[in-house]
């Protein structure tokens, strides 16, 4: 044995080492693999998963070798994420790399570095749909973990796909990805439109109801007989065929709520599931009709109670049938503190009899006397499908809100309810039916007629009836069933949130596998019972009345139970059973489905790109959107822009050609010549959802060629500068590289100009009003800072000029008011300016008639007031002409202190004195320096009101130059209503380009220069300037307006300096309008023709820009102190008491007498009112409300504060004015009349002092009531106080007991408020509830054009509604 142990010893031994040199030999070969990986780069890959919802906001990290291929990527990919490898696509993401929606080859070999994954970097990808269809989940052998638990149940879910019933259930971030593939449970959901989790929970549970479904079905939609859009069985069927075929994640429900006649305002309307449920029934009912289906809903869901009242003498019994669709369980009884515990014992209490007694006491008709009863319900039929209601929403009489009870209540998985008949009731010998007097369905005949009542009634299918036609047959019938009536929980509807507002859910068990599963709009996930135990509510230990306050919010809200009976449980059909119509309508919407799918996959696939292209004959920018599919090629595509441009007919195909542009920039990028055949996703780098460029639509002349734009040029417009003509040439455009010099550059332009580069000058304009020159030849482009797209202007003469100081130079100065002009078009009056001229200056002239003349004469002409605007604008060139002459003359000999008596125009000086006259006569060019020698026209700032009616805006000319002066610093628009005015206003405007004329149409900004209400002047009190003078440039001449801007309206077009103040602009547009520009105002025209006055005098033009319209009113404009003031007359016994009568000028200064002296003529000149200055007064306004009375010595600004749109209301009196005092008090009255129901008009009441007493005497006196009866009070709301005549008895707070009208309640301080009073000994009339009604709706239909409302509450839900017509009732009383 020994030796044969030893020879065994030695092999063993040799094994041993020999493993161990094998295990060495292996660790080492790991160990290079490590060393040699570690020297490897590796890339990070970061994976969002947006195939699922859930998934949507996490990422998965992978640190892989460089050397990984695409295939094992996908592998490790579809490890970490646990999907079926093959049955996803990854595609490039949004981080660092370029966004490309490109499928990544999973079954290349190449190496991710190869495929363009950056080490070092984050590579970000997204997990995609594969052809349409969510990845494979691998399937899990231990079946369900606990890791998938909180997948399970959603109660409610965090729902990021769906939008819920109220504010707190919305996702700020919904994503449609997770609908487009079907859920993993093989069910469908639905999507919410809005606040319509309620009825998707409905309709999922009656698609899960296998005899619904069957039954739904089998009715066959007539088309010829029915719209289909209307038809609701149709939509509902449709419904139900895309929920069980659907590879969809989730489908719309619009249809179906566009069949119940809703619009998309329904959508966001929260309703009661169980009000739908009833609803929706009764609508199917209707339409089913005569079909085989009419008494679907009866047969499935329909029981039958007993209603009875029993006397405890003699056992008599009165009763009355109904019917129901659902049982309503109660939580918590009335008064309770404590909650039912579970459903069975809330049915108990449903049918708890309770006894009348006492005053409640029962006259029975066999005693013939009032005797204790005993008064319950009893169950005679439970439907085959049982709906419980839990009612969860109460009303709180201590808050008197509705609150929502968060109780827990239990129910079972199995519920039998046999328990609930009550068997010795039945068998009592004392049993009788007899008649119960009023009652439909009443029993009239003892027990056995009864029940021979009821078996008409209700078949075998309706369910299990509980009567029998004996006592004993029905203790047998009822023993016999108990084990009938055993009934399953397929459904519960979940309701999570308050009872202001919540989203619902269902939880459903299928029949076909005993599964539940959670139905939350569009998500559908497998839950467990332990879930369903999560609905009872509650909370643990007792809290006391109000435990439900601290509950979970999340608890059933309806429960639906099944019987259980395997004659009558059916299952759902089988595809090949379905009916043929059934079949054929699936066929349908398999067709739809996979028409959307080839249309979602070619939108994938599509290139949307911006397009632009000049149009070769109008010369306008145009823009449009390019879709094409990124496998047609560049020739395609230009032969779809140039369809889309509608060229045809302007330019021929062969003379297009798409190229590369930046729109922002102007910028042509590059051009793609020898490209014709390259398909469009590999020239624009892929689909993309946004690119970084544009693409321009490029079009030439049948004899010129395209130029090729190679990428890293820039482009360069060129604009030839003239110094002798002044003028700057359209931009020629040209391509150059920023590593060329100044000099190399100079030449380039040289050949596209064909100017000499030795004199050339070359100026850059970088940005707005720099204008840099470049003068070191050797400087590069770049260095000199051009970028994409330049702008420069060249001048190469030989003119003097290239000698002097850049800034000092003519060019610069050229340039400069190249820069800073601007384009306008002047609207001018269309009429003469007339009589109101001649008033203006009869006024200046205080009413010399040599003056009127003269001055007439010198804005006239020899013709006086008859000449004609085109006269003016004619005469006036003569008339500049003499005038730069004769300041020639007078710069020459220094004089420049005349007064502007002897002309118009004498403060406009020129500062070139070798400017051509006649070129300025030709042009009406005026370059001056403005001097302001008239301090009487130009000493303040213009002020306007905010409101101008065009209707008066020249008739109340007249008016207005008699009135004295003051400025408000407001804006008006021409359409009566206050606009705001946005800020940020950007003053640089852009000149003759393109960009420009594109932009014709858009909306534009407010002017903030003009809401600035400072009071700065640029002028002192001398009328002098304060700033140095400035060269301005103006230049204008006829336009000829567009059709539709008005018959015979005349136009300027006027290029103007920016830098130019409103005062100096409006002087030089006084030949053209034939009036001192103190008489006329400057309206800004913005979009959608509203007008805005410009009042700002200091204020320069640099808030408008290029083709701004301009409108000039002739009426004089507001000078210091005074206020532009709108009247309104107050008509207190009329149904509109606020009308509006006119625009005045009221001044600083002023008593109220002056300023109703100047309103008579106006008023009547205008208003058609005749009256006295003693027959009307002037009192404060505000908003509608009538305020203090202003006596005639008042004074603006001194004893009345006056400001910028200003109101003023001005009453007509009946009779002497009675307010001679500031400390009387004028309040109006009213009286009610109770017994006849009526409010008598308004009467003033004119108080001495604040005392009650003698308001009550002064109503006494003008009423006749007797002062003792007296009773008053204050009316609410804005004037009048308007109040229906069925609510001011009882509402107003009557007769307040205080002795002065200044404190609490009343705080009558001021004239004008409104008083109501009464008689306290008349009698309230007694109206039939007929004449209330009819006098509610008279009432609230006075109220309602009145602007009032009858009574205040609060927002009503709207009432739930299916339309079988398919449209909603117009009567809007039906709410």
């Amino acid at each position: 044995m020994v030796p044969s142990e030893e020879n065994q010893l030695v092999p063993k031994e040799d094994m041993f080492w020999s493993c161990r040199q094998s295990i060495f030999a292996e660790m080492k070969k790991k160990f290079s693999q490590v060393e040699s990986a570690a020297e490897e780069p590796r890339v990070l890959c970061i994976i969002q998963d947006t195939t699922n919802s859930k998934t949507v906001n996490e990422r998965v990290t992978l640190n892989v070798p460089a050397s990984t291929s695409l295939k094992r990527l996908f592998e490790d990919v579809a490890s970490k994420v646990g999907y079926v490898n093959g049955t996803f696509d990854l595609m490039w993401g949004n981080g660092d790399n370029v966004t490309d929606t490109t499928p990544i080859d999973q079954n290349s070999d190449k190496t991710i570095l190869d495929a363009g994954f950056e080490p070092g970097k984050k590579n970000f990808l997204h997990l995609m749909d594969k052809d349409g269809e969510q990845p494979h989940i691998i399937p899990e052998e231990s079946g369900t973990t606990d890791d998938s638990a909180q997948d399970r149940f959603i109660g409610p879910l965090p729902r990021e796909g769906s939008v819920g019933c109220t504010n707190d259930y919305v996702s700020q971030s919904y994503s449609y990805s997770s609908v487009l593939s079907k859920s993993e449970t093989g069910y469908v959901g639905l999507v919410n439109q809005a606040m319509t989790c309620y009825l998707n929970s409905l309709l999922q549970t009656l698609f899960m109801t296998p005899e619904f479904r069957n039954a739904l079905y089998k009715w066959e939609f007539e088309e010829s007989e029915e719209d289909p859009v209307t038809s609701i069985p149709y939509q509902l069927q449709r419904l139900f065929v895309l929920l069980q075929t659907s590879k969809k994640r989730a489908i719309e429900t619009t249809d179906v709520t566009r069949s119940f006649g809703w619009d998309s305002s329904e959508a966001w309307q929260q309703h009661d599931v169980q009000e739908l449920c009833r609803v929706m029934f009764d609508a199917l009912e209707q339409k089913w009709k005569q079909t085989e289906q009419a008494d679907l809903i009866n047969q499935l869901y329909q029981g039958k109670l007993k209603d009875y009242v029993r006397c405890l003498e003699c056992g008599y019994e009165g009763w009355r049938i109904d019917t129901y669709l659902d049982i309503p369980l109660v939580i918590r009884p009335y008064g309770s503190n404590q909650a039912f515990a579970s459903v069975e014992e809330a049915l108990h209490a449903f049918i708890q009899p309770e006894i009348l007694d006492g005053p409640n006491q029962y006259f029975c008709e066999r005693c013939k006397k009032k005797c204790d009863a005993r008064k319950g319900l009893r169950f005679l039929h439970f439907p085959y499908l049982l709906t419980l209601q839990l009612k969860r929403f109460d009303f709180d009489y201590t808050t008197m809100h509705r609150i929502k009870l968060n109780d827990r209540m239990t129910f079972p998985e199995e519920l039998d309810m046999s328990v609930f008949i009550d068997v010795e009731d039945e068998k009592s010998p004392q049993t009788e039916s007899c008649t119960d007097s009023g009652a439909e369905n009443e029993g009239s005949c003892h027990s056995d007629q009864m029940s021979n009542d009821f078996s008409n009634d209700d078949g075998v299918d309706e369910g299990i009836c509980l009567e029998s036609n004996s006592a004993a047959e029905r203790i047998s019938k009822a023993g016999s069933e108990k084990n009938s009536l055993l009934y399953e929980l397929f459904s519960v509807m979940v309701h999570s949130g308050s009872a202001a507002g919540g989203h619902y859910y269902a939880c459903i068990k299928s029949f076909s596998d005993d599964q539940w599963y959670s139905f939350n709009d569009q998500h559908v996930s497998k839950i467990t019972q332990e879930d369903i135990k999560k609905t009872y509510g509650g909370s643990s230990g007792s809290r006391g009345y109000y435990s439900s306050a601290f509950a979970s919010s999340t608890n059933a809200y309806m429960l639906i139970y099944r019987l259980k009976d395997p004659m009558r449980n059916a299952k759902f059909l089988e595809a090949q059973d379905y009916p043929e119509h059934i079949k054929q309508l699936v066929q349908k919407e398999r067709e739809l489905e996979e028409q959307e799918k080839r249309q979602r996959e070619i939108e994938r696939n599509t290139c949307k790109i911006k397009l632009f292209c000049m149009h070769p004959t109008k010369q306008i920018m145009m823009e449009n959107k390019l879709e094409v599919h990124k496998d047609r090629t560049l020739k395609e595509a230009v032969e779809i822009a140039y369809k889309l441009m509608d060229l045809e007919e302007a330019v021929p195909l062969d003379c297009c050609r798409l190229v590369k542009y930046d729109e922002f920039h102007d910028y042509l990028e590059r051009s793609y010549e020898g490209e014709e055949d390259t398909p469009m996703g590999l020239l624009l780098g892929g689909v993309k959802s946004t690119y970084m460029f544009d693409l321009l639509l490029e079009t030439r002349r049948p004899d010129q060629i395209f130029q090729c734009y190679k990428p890293g040029e820039v482009m360069v417009k060129v604009h030839v500068v003239d110094l002798k003509t002044e003028s700057v040439a359209p931009p020629i455009s040209v391509r150059a590289y920023l590593n060329q010099t100044v000099s190399e550059f100079k030449q380039l332009i040289s050949k596209a100009t064909h100017l000499p580069a030795e004199t050339m000058r070359v100026v850059l304009e970088r940005c707005y009003n720099d204008l840099r020159l470049l003068n070191v030849s050797n400087k590069t482009l770049k260095a000199e800072g051009f970028f994409r797209s330049n702008k420069v202007f060249i001048e190469s003469s030989e003119s003097l000029d290239r000698h002097v100081a850049y800034t000092d130079s003519h060019l610069w100065k050229l340039l400069d008011r190249h820069a800073n002009t601007i384009r306008l078009y002047v609207s001018l009056p269309e009429q003469s300016p007339g009589s109101q001229f001649r008033r203006a200056v009869y006024q200046k002239s205080s009413g010399d008639s040599g003056n009127l003349d003269e001055a007439c004469e010198r804005v006239k002409g020899p013709a006086g007031n008859r000449k004609s605007v085109e006269a003016i604008l004619e005469e006036s060139t003569e008339k500049l002409k003499s005038l730069s002459l004769q300041q020639q003359q007078e710069g020459d000999n220094g004089d420049s202190s005349k007064s502007t008596e002897a002309s118009d125009f004498e403060n406009i000086e020129s500062p070139l004195n070798e400017i051509d006259s006649s070129a300025s006569a030709e042009n009406r060019e005026l370059e001056n320096q403005i001097q302001i020698s008239d301090p009487e026209n130009l000493q303040s700032e213009e002020r306007s009101d905010s409101d101008v009616n065009n209707d008066r805006s020249t008739s109340s000319v007249d008016s207005d130059i008699l009135s004295s002066s003051h400025s408000s610093d407001t804006l008006c628009n021409v359409d009566n209503a206050p606009l705001p005015l946005a800020n940020g206003l950007d003053s640089h405007s852009i000149t003759s380009s393109r960009r420009s004329k594109a932009n014709q149409g858009k909306k534009e900004t407010w002017d903030t220069a003009e809401e600035d209400s400072g009071t700065d002047s640029e002028y002192d009190e001398s009328g002098k300037s304060r700033g140095e003078a400035q060269y301005m440039y103006f230049k204008s001449e006829p336009y000829a307006a567009e059709e539709g801007s008005g018959e015979g309206q005349k136009w300027l077009m006027v290029h103007v300096d920016k830098r130019i103040t409103l005062s100096a602009f409006k002087q030089h547009l006084e030949p053209f309008v034939g009036v001192p520009s103190s008489h006329f105002k400057v309206f800004r025209v913005y979009a959608s023709n509203q007008e805005f006055e410009s009042v700002r005098l200091n204020e320069t033009l640099s808030s408008f820009s290029d083709d701004n319209k301009i409108t000039i009113r002739l009426g004089r404009a507001l000078k210091k102190g005074e206020y532009r003031v709108k009247v309104y007359q107050l008509l207190v016994n009329e149904q509109e008491p606020c009308k509006f009568l006119l625009d005045a000028v009221f001044a600083k200064g002023m008593t109220v007498r002056q300023s109703k002296e100047e309103l008579l003529p106006q008023l009547q000149e205008q208003c058609g009112l005749d009256l006295t200055i003693d027959r009307f007064r002037l009192r404060k306004k505000t908003w509608k409300n009538p305020g203090t009375v202003f006596l005639d010595y008042h004074i603006y600004e001194e004893d009345i504060n006056i400001s910028s749109n200003w109101e003023v209301f001005l009453e007509v009196l009946d009779g002497i004015e009675k307010m001679k005092s500031m400390s009387q008090l004028a309040v109006l009255s009213r009286r009610w009349r109770p017994s006849e129901m009526k409010l008598d008009s308004f009467q003033e009441v004119v108080l001495e002092s604040s005392s009650v007493e003698e308001l009550k005497e002064k109503l006494s006196e003008i009423s006749g009531i007797p002062l003792e009866n007296i009773e008053f009070a204050k009316g609410r709301g804005t004037f009048p106080c308007d109040i229906s005549i069925l609510e001011i008895h009882q509402d107003l707070d009557w007769n307040p007991k205080v002795s002065t009208l200044n404190v609490w309640p009343l705080y009558i301080c001021d004239d004008g408020a409104v008083i109501f009073y009464r008689d306290k000994t008349e009698e309230l009339m007694e109206l039939t509830d007929e004449q209330r009604n009819e006098l509610m709706k008279k009432e609230s239909s006075r109220l309602q054009k009145t602007g009032h409302r009858v009574t205040y509450s609060p927002r009503k839900e709207k009432a739930l509604k299916i339309y079988l017509d398919g449209a909603p009732n117009k009567d809007l009383t039906q709410d």
